[in-house]
């Protein structure tokens, strides 16, 4: 599946797994002391991603305007969602409510519907980009999700 993405984004997109893989192995471990640092540090990094995800999106806008190509409001918009919506997802914590399960499944289930969005980019992105986004996407949403599981 990921045989025609180039080398490069290929291994440090699939290295991109290992934290939220380490995290996971930390709550399922038993080990009580490393549970609560687990699960926050995961909910840390599906944010961070999340708001990475936007930021690649941005730039994808922002390319296609600079080389004086139509950019579809959208696109603006899918890009700045995710940094607010994973601000979002830290403030039950804030004010005292159940987290982080809750927003480690909402994160999960936008990372796992994330590549929707890339579909749409259709010529912006290369041929094998879809490819390599389905696969990171499932990857760490699915992780994602088994943590806030097990939370």
């Amino acid at each position: 599946m990921l045989a025609c993405v180039p080398p490069f984004p290929r291994w440090l997109g699939l290295a991109g797994l290992l934290p939220q893989a380490a995290c996971l192995l930390a709550v399922w471990s038993g080990v009580g002391e490393w549970r609560w640092t687990a699960l926050a540090a995961a909910w840390a990094y599906a944010a961070l991603i999340f708001s990475f995800l936007g930021g690649m999106w941005w730039g994808i806008a922002a390319a296609r305007l600079s080389d004086g190509r139509a950019v579809p409001a959208w696109v603006w918009l899918a890009a700045v969602a995710p940094s607010l919506i994973a601000l979002a997802s830290f403030m039950p914590w804030v004010f005292g409510y159940p987290w982080p399960a809750p927003s480690l499944a909402v994160l999960a289930l936008l990372l796992l519907a994330s590549p929707l969005v890339d579909a749409r980019l259709g010529d912006l992105v290369p041929q094998w980009w879809l490819r390599l986004r389905l696969a990171l996407s499932l990857g760490l949403g699915t992780i994602t999700l088994l943590l806030a599981m097990g939370a």
